[in-house]
């Protein structure tokens, strides 16, 4: 079964959801706010998807309030407690199918692509 992470009050974590149950693809969703992620998983992700700037929205708001001195860790240890601390900066939502395949973000094609839905 595929899960799904990101916020519950997320519109495009919606938006997936509703794409997942309207083709029919089982799923879970984990709301990474309420259930913080491991560090191990944290590490995961961000190997799957291109390193840790990769997996941070840099352009949200909590990004722009931070200090400036957090906005540069400098080890993989400084990301993880700054990613367990605000989770709401992980892009969302974050896709892992059991096979392990881990993608991020949501488009109606991307997730066409991604899970073989022909329209």
């Amino acid at each position: 079964m595929t899960t799904l992470y990101g916020l519950s009050n997320c519109d495009t974590c919606r938006k997936a959801r509703k794409w997942l149950d309207r083709f029919g693809i089982e799923h879970s969703f984990v709301d990474y706010r309420d259930n913080r992620q491991t560090p191990e998983r944290l590490t995961q992700w961000k190997d799957a998807l291109g390193g840790w700037d990769a997996m941070v929205n840099k352009s949200s708001t909590t990004w722009r309030n931070l200090a400036p001195n957090r906005k540069t860790p400098g080890s993989d240890a400084e990301w993880k407690l700054l990613l367990k601390e605000y989770p709401q900066l992980i892009r969302r939502p974050v896709v892992v199918t059991d096979e392990g395949e881990v993608s991020q973000d949501f488009s109606d094609n991307r997730f066409k692509q991604r899970f073989g839905v022909d329209t």
